[in-house]
């Protein structure tokens, strides 16, 4: 049994009131460890922390910054066995994609290491020769990141080495469902050397931390990772007191395969990163239209894709997926697909829930789904796919920009014509074409409309967590 408790200035420690929560192994069911539950005193606690971290770490240059975390990432990619076991445990995913998950974790911190020492701000040329006049670019402040359990490490790792590398303290409030790899991770960083108070790790009532995060007075940027339905809630509450806020929210992306494509690289690829991490990623390419001259070639074979899956506890060699992440996942897919079989889809293959221990679930394919059915509305999370027909362009697109989601959407084509009209004509924040480019550290990652605003890639993330301030100066005496 693993014990995880809170991170705050610089120590481990219990939450305030001494509760802990159960956390459980998706493949079994069963109970694998406690994680300290924070009170709001704790909350307060982290956060006082990282105020005094914040007139600590602003004053490193960003050279050193950028070593203390090149020694982080190696720090990463030394435990990457130790953590990728403590994943698999409790998310569930395979260990092959567990330990993936470290070492991109490592390279995310890496790359914005690196990434702050390039934060320039910029002289303008002044109307008078006597003044300078810079716009200079600095750390915004306390960041609290609230991150989700799909990628417990990836996906935190973005809220810590962003802020960081812009010289700004995190207070990270990590699910309760996947606590001791998030824990595990932070070790790394701590034991790189960073100044106590820097990072700080809350576990315990999601609604009460984010609220009390979010309102704090000494909070300048609030970076979140899930639902849309929780996102509009916490942005709205971000609203009140003005908090930056960046939000990666809800997606549903459409995944556009034309005719003249090469219809196998597209199966292949759009299989592989359907059925990766179970489904349970925002970028996941759900809604594929397919135009009908190559629809039957492109079915069959994307179906050979997902039968031949192996699928088992994460622990197993060979095994290419592993369970959901908790029962809550499987109740809302099976009832996903149910609604569209009943409005008159197809079920290619999978959609029946094995019995046993564990949230596992086949993989899934439906077709010919109706657009009134839930699931080409709802974002399913999991690994269910829709390949549907199209028969022109315009329907294509159409389909593609139907729903309010515009995270993350997918097109393959060889016309020229057609590429262009899938760079400019799909609204989504990331369109990646004959092939997935999305979610490297270099790259913008980040949606519109209702998959939120702001980016958790490349320099724009830097610049989410920073501020500029411009400080034009006249000079006097003789010689200006």
């Amino acid at each position: 049994m693993t014990a995880v408790n809170l991170f705050i200035d610089g120590d481990w420690c219990a939450g305030a009131g001494g509760e802990r929560r159960s956390f459980f192994d998706p493949a079994t069911g069963e109970e694998t460890g406690t994680v300290a539950k924070a009170e709001a005193e704790d909350v307060d606690r982290a956060v006082a922390s990282a105020a005094r971290g914040f007139d600590v770490w602003r004053r490193w240059s960003a050279f050193d910054r950028a070593r203390l975390l090149r020694r982080a990432a190696q720090a990463l990619r030394d435990a990457a066995d130790t953590i990728a076991p403590l994943i698999t445990a409790e998310q569930g995913k395979p260990l092959h994609e567990a330990r993936g998950e470290v070492m991109f974790a490592a390279e995310v911190t890496d790359w914005f290491g690196d990434e702050g020492q390039r934060a320039y701000g910029r002289i303008i040329p002044a109307r008078d020769a006597r003044v300078s006049a810079a716009a200079l670019v600095e750390p915004a402040g306390v960041v609290a990141g609230l991150s989700p359990w799909n990628y417990p490490v990836g996906q935190a790792v973005r809220k810590i080495a962003i802020a960081l590398a812009a010289g700004c303290p995190i207070v990270l409030k990590a699910p309760e469902e996947t606590p001791a790899s998030v824990a595990a991770m932070v070790e790394c960083f701590a034991s790189a050397g960073l100044p106590a108070g820097v990072l700080n790790l809350l576990f315990g009532d999601p609604p009460m931390i984010s609220d009390r995060l979010i309102r704090h007075p000494e909070v300048r940027v609030i970076s979140f990772t899930g639902s849309t339905v929780v996102g509009r809630r916490l942005a709205a509450v971000a609203g009140e007191s003005l908090t930056r806020s960046v939000m990666e929210l809800g997606g549903h992306a459409p995944a556009l395969v034309f005719a003249d494509a090469d219809v196998g690289d597209a199966c292949d690829t759009l299989a592989r990163d359907k059925f990766h991490n179970t489904g349970q990623a925002c970028i996941s390419p759900t809604r594929l239209l397919v135009q009908d001259g190559v629809f039957a070639q492109f079915l069959a074979r994307f179906a050979g894709h997902a039968t031949r899956l192996k699928v088992g506890s994460g622990t197993e060699a060979g095994i290419d997926m592993g369970p959901l992440a908790n029962a809550r996942r499987r109740d809302a897919i099976d009832a996903l697909i149910g609604d569209a079989v009943a409005q008159g889809a197809t079920l290619v293959t999978g959609g029946i829930r094995p019995k046993g221990r564990g949230y596992f679930y086949p993989p899934t394919i439906l077709s010919d789904v109706p657009v009134s059915a839930r699931i080409m509305n709802e974002e399913p999370f999991g690994p269910v796919a829709i390949v549907n027909r199209f028969f022109d362009a315009d329907e294509a697109f159409a389909e593609a920009n139907r729903l309010d989601y515009a995270l993350a959407a997918y097109g393959f084509s060889y016309d020229s014509a057609t590429i262009r009209r899938l760079e400019t004509g799909i609204r989504s924040g990331m369109v990646s074409i004959n092939h997935n480019g999305l979610g490297v550290p270099e790259v913008p990652f980040g949606g519109m409309r209702d998959s939120g605003f702001g980016d958790e890639g490349g320099l724009e993330a830097m610049r989410e967590m920073m501020v500029t301030r411009f400080v034009p100066t006249r000079q006097h005496g003789k010689d200006a």
